[in-house]
């Protein structure tokens, strides 16, 4: 993933793709000159070089937590999502058998029925409220944690479908945790923190009030004694990264030992799935430590915390004194939004989060050509083939490990534009009222879908991801990487602009995900999807002292002026810091072919620049963007990708084509001695 998801809250995935409006850009205009910041150095400080005069004119927006290229592109195109959801609302009889566009309509429709939600109150949640209050054993708690699951409403842990890490050719149902509503187990017991912690204990307090609570304050405190509890099992943001914590098969009576206070036949029963069904419960600790919690933990702990977590859950579909509690919250205090986003954001975040692929076929329907996916799909052809010389020219890879990367190259499966094959949404009935309702509705419609996947053999052609989301992914359960549609846009890919801003852009973006295959989690999947070691003891030394010495780079740096105490987790940006470290030499390589193919090219200067040196000005221009403080802090104790400026600065800083192409000499900000820079792939 080249850039992280943001919060329910202000979820806004769309982008407007450029293929099939009339496009003007030209090679002088694929990349303005006149954005660069001259008085900085480009050896000094390239991130400054190319950005800083675009940031100083494009400040954070009140209802942004971060502003950059990926967030201005979602903002363009939920213009175009938002054209399509109101006329599907307002269309009085959708086409005969349309079932995905009548019922969005109908969702977006109840999302915009402020007056109608205001009236409705707390009401569409009491029914799970009361039987809250109802709980009063362990057992019941239990028998609760079933039934919401079985109603796609998980409370402490997920149940969702995945692959099979042992036989990637099947589908297996995976428990995960989902405790805790802080970002990370770290914000429970750090005291650089205690700000976050009191902020959201008056936030839990607030809540509980609004849904009448008679003691708020004291309920409060049982809720966080409980979820503090659960914090102390739930794996780290690094370790939740390795696959050996993502997942640990057994079958029921396996499953019971580990949590005698929770049994699993029933559970398995109430998902539709046989008893003898086998499943991954990972990581085994956080499901013991759940158990404990569930047998001694006071009862009244238990009904505070889920009456906590079913408020916070429904508040964005309730009453706006939920919604302004939530976004107090969730927004301004944790990650320092000023204000929140108007109704039809939220509402189309709703729309993306429950029915995202039937709002990316229309997306597509009106944005995104066949020609654009048979376009985008050969400059893909021409990046993996550059991945490929890179691997087959490895000078610290053995010939053994080398050709078992070469088998999983080739049997990488790219996902491009949009889906082959849309869902079909039949049997899903919402109302044109009662937006809580319809997006209860949409869980557990969801939810059966999700398991009724189960047991059946893999899909390799699904896509995970939705069309009009502007970022790309790699999965390593199937070993995909998928260029949504939203992406194959300026700045990232322009039709008419010279090889080096593309191969910078968009190449640089499809050579990063490639490279996940190759990272510290996915080089640990073989080309099926199934979790093996496909290493030499040897190799496997050697990559990870490479990946140690990365570790070391970006562990080091202290993005936050204020924070000097505060570095990024050079281990929990691994995998991403070695992605844009091998997109950026895939891409350069890539276009070093293309100019060998086309030798007039290779010496010709645009707006006076080299095209090696325009290739990273392009890779600059793409991770562009400012954070606020209070989101930088979210972002380094759980996001898994390092900040913007870092991830410009510190991944050129290992390589040698970019202190060529701005002749960086010794001493220079931006040239690491060829001692310590990095190369993997």
């Amino acid at each position: 993933m080249l850039f992280p998801r943001r919060p329910l809250f202000i979820l806004a995935f769309a982008s407007i793709a450029f293929f099939t409006a009339s496009i003007s850009a030209t090679e002088t205009t694929s990349f303005d000159t006149s954005e660069l910041e001259r008085s900085t150095a480009p050896c000094a400080d390239f991130d400054r070089f190319v950005n800083a005069r675009w940031l100083a004119a494009h400040p954070i927006p009140a209802d942004e937590v971060r502003w950059g290229v990926f967030d201005q592109l979602a903002l363009e195109s939920l213009r175009v999502q938002h054209d399509i959801a109101e006329q599907a609302a307002g269309a009085s009889n959708p086409a005969d058998g349309d079932v995905a566009r009548r019922q969005l309509g109908l969702l977006y429709r109840s999302g915009m029925d402020a007056a109608a939600i205001e009236r409705a109150s707390l009401a569409p949640l009491r029914p799970t409220l009361d039987a809250i209050a109802r709980l009063k054993t362990p057992e019941d708690t239990a028998n609760f944690l079933v039934r919401a699951a079985s109603d796609g409403q998980p409370f402490v842990f997920a149940f969702d479908v995945q692959g099979d890490f042992r036989d990637a050719r099947r589908q297996i149902g995976a428990a995960s945790p989902a405790a805790l509503g802080l970002p990370s187990r770290d914000y429970y017991v750090d005291a650089r923190y205690a700000r976050e912690r009191d902020a959201y204990r008056a936030y839990v307090i607030r809540l509980l009030r609004l849904a009448g609570d008679a003691a708020p304050e004291q309920s409060a405190d049982g809720a966080l004694a409980l979820e503090a509890a659960l914090a102390k099992v739930t794996p780290s943001p690094v370790e939740a990264r390795q696959p050996a914590n993502q997942f640990h098969a057994m079958r029921a009576v396996e499953a019971d030992r580990l949590t005698p206070h929770f049994h699993w036949t029933p559970f398995l029963a109430a998902q539709g799935l046989p008893a003898r069904a086998e499943f991954s419960l990972a990581p085994p600790a956080f499901f013991a430590g759940f158990d404990r919690l569930l047998a001694t933990a006071p009862l009244a702990q238990w009904q505070a915390y889920l009456r906590f977590h079913a408020l916070d859950d429904a508040a964005p579909y309730l009453a706006q004194a939920l919604q302004d509690a939530a976004f107090d919250f969730h927004g301004r205090a944790l990650t320092g939004q000023q204000q929140d986003k108007p109704r039809w954001q939220r509402v189309l975040g709703t729309v993306n989060a429950q029915m995202g692929e039937a709002m990316g076929q229309l997306y597509v329907a009106r944005t995104f050509s066949p020609e654009a996916k048979r376009r985008a799909q050969a400059l893909v052809t021409r990046l993996l083939a550059a991945l490929k010389a890179r691997i087959e020219a490895l000078d610290w890879m053995s010939d053994a490990t080398k050709a078992r990367a070469l088998a999983k190259w080739q049997a990488f499966v790219p996902k491009v534009g949009y889906p082959d094959r849309w869902r079909d949404w039949s049997g899903l009935d919402l109302s044109p009222t009662g937006y809580y309702a319809n997006v209860r509705a949409l869980a557990r419609f969801n939810h059966r879908d999700a398991m009724a996947r189960i047991g059946k053999p893999t899909d390799r052609a699904r896509w995970s991801v939705l069309p009009q989301t502007v970022d790309a992914f790699y999965r390593a359960q199937d070993n995909s990487i998928t260029f949504p549609a939203a992406i194959l846009q300026p700045p990232f890919f322009y039709p008419d602009g010279d090889d080096a801003i593309n191969y910078g852009g968009i190449g640089a973006a499809i050579g990063h995900e490639a490279t996940h295959g190759f990272d510290d989690a996915g080089r640990q999947f073989d080309g099926q999807g199934n979790q093996a070691d496909w290493w030499t003891p040897q190799d496997n030394a050697r990559f990870n002292d490479r990946a140690e010495a990365l570790v070391r780079q970006f562990g080091a740096y202290a993005p936050l002026p204020g924070h000097p105490d505060v570095h990024i987790n050079g281990r929990l940006t691994l995998g991403e810091n070695i992605a844009d470290l091998g997109g950026v030499h895939i891409a350069y390589d890539a276009l070093q072919a293309a100019l060998k193919a086309n030798p007039a090219e290779a010496g010709r200067r645009i707006d006076g620049y080299t095209q090696d040196q325009r290739f990273f000005l392009a890779f600059a221009r793409i991770w562009r963007a400012r954070m606020r403080e209070q989101q930088t802090l979210v972002y380094l104790a759980s996001n898994p990708h390092a900040p913007p400026h870092e991830r410009i600065v510190g991944t050129l800083g290992n390589v040698p084509a970019f202190a060529q192409a701005f002749q960086c000499k010794a001493g220079d900000a931006m040239l690491r001695p060829d001692g310590e820079q990095v190369r993997i792939w």
